[in-house]
């Protein structure tokens, strides 16, 4: 098939990935479902330490958002390899909008029924929001490689973070400040972005698909983790955000930070939150017009040591001016190492296995964020959040050094293609 003919543009090829009316619907039902997502984190964090003080908790619901992607991860990734990819992003949006709408009843309820009441049910609910999420990203990720041309793909990548990160910057502070009118305001606004980019996704144009038609074995579903341990430089790119994120993650605990330490309302959350993907947002912006051409893995690893260092002086910080320019220099180091590795696993992989590499990146990426959100929830609630947050930036720095010597191929990598 024509590549822009799949791409939907009708025209001839353009560097720019937004040239193609497929990608524009895709990014902004990706913008869409990141900014719900957002919005809900933040106003389910808040209301569960708001209920409980208990920062073990927080770490919690990241962890029962993630292990879903674990226990499935063998499936999620051969769904999006098998079947048509843009159904199953709405699909699974589609149950995002339904867990949310579940959430606002129990709180409704909750609310009804007066104060010390459980909350162990909004965890239950969190875990099918978590099914949602495991199924949903293999086929998001996957998708975007089938509606722009190859040579396009790189300037896809750079946009696709920019709505991740435009999510992770907006989301948050509207989540603050609409938890601060009312968290079934939060909820709502955010079942309306779910269900806008359902519609949204159901307008891409029907996208060309290698689909696998492998009989379905374990051989079949461990072909991503068969590919990844058989290529060096991705297994390092996947290892190295692994571990670093894991130990260096601190999102979980920005309620303490805002509320104990820094002394701001909802309000500063927001602004917390979202120090980091503004961040992260402008080094989108600078890598669109300044693309890496040289010395990636050399950039790779200096990206990350700055991660971990910012992070130990958001740890340090006692006041809400630091603690965001820190959070701000995090983001921008980091989307670094994100725009890196997901230009190299994305051009490496062959479209009809995609979806099964795509499945095990976004489990490593699950575990640094999720379980990573966990360890600083386990860690706080025994030393306290500030010792936990430092101690993981400096156990960043340590495995962005180890890593250069075992994964030398990575470092010394040159190019992206």
């Amino acid at each position: 098939m024509d590549k822009d003919v799949r791409a939907g543009a009708g025209t001839g090829p353009s560097p720019s990935a937004f040239a193609y009316v497929a990608f524009r619907l895709y990014w902004t039902a990706r913008f869409l479902n990141g900014f719900a997502t957002q919005i809900v984190s933040v106003a389910v964090g808040w209301q569960i330490y708001d209920e409980t003080r208990d920062p073990f908790l927080l770490g919690l619901v990241g962890l029962v958002q993630f292990a879903p992607a674990l226990v499935f991860v063998l499936v999620t990734g051969s769904v999006a390899d098998r079947y048509n990819r843009r159904a199953v992003m709405a699909l699974c949006i589609a149950l995002e909008a339904l867990t949310v709408a579940t959430l606002a009843a129990f709180w409704m309820l909750h609310d009804a029924s007066g104060p010390g009441h459980p909350v162990w049910p909004v965890f239950v609910i969190l875990t099918f929001f978590g099914v949602a999420r495991a199924f949903l990203t293999p086929a998001l990720q996957s998708l975007v490689a089938n509606l722009v041309p190859r040579e396009v793909f790189a300037n896809a990548v750079a946009w696709n973070s920019s709505s991740m990160q435009a999510s992770f910057t907006v989301g948050p502070a509207v989540g603050g400040l609409l938890y601060g009118l009312s968290h079934l305001a939060a909820y709502g606004v955010a079942f309306v972005l779910f269900a806008t980019a359902v519609v949204l996704v159901a307008l891409i144009p029907k996208p060309e698909q290698h689909t696998t038609s492998e009989p379905r074995t374990i051989e079949s579903m461990l072909a991503g983790v068969r590919y990844i341990l058989s290529n060096p430089v991705v297994l390092g790119a996947i290892s190295l955000d692994l571990f670093a994120v894991l130990l260096g993650g601190a999102t979980a605990l920005l309620p303490v930070f805002a509320r104990d330490i820094l002394e701001v309302g909802p309000w500063g959350l927001g602004l917390l939150r979202s120090a980091a993907g503004v961040g992260a947002l402008v080094m989108v912006f600078w890598l669109v017009r300044n693309p890496i051409q040289n010395h990636a893995g050399k950039i790779m690893f200096a990206g990350v040591a700055v991660y971990g260092l910012a992070i130990i002086v958001f740890g340090l910080s006692t006041t809400l001016w630091l603690s965001i320019p820190a959070l701000f220099v995090m983001g921008a180091a980091d989307m670094i190492s994100v725009n890196i590795r997901s230009t190299l696993i994305q051009l490496a992989t062959p479209d009809e296995v995609r979806g099964r590499v795509t499945a095990v990146n976004s489990v490593a990426i699950g575990a640094s964020n999720e379980v990573g959100e966990f360890r600083a929830g386990t860690m706080a609630g025994f030393i306290g959040a500030v010792p936990a947050v430092v101690i993981g930036g400096a156990g960043t720095l340590i495995i962005t050094g180890l890593w250069t010597r075992l994964f030398p191929q990575l470092y010394a990598r040159r190019k992206l293609t």
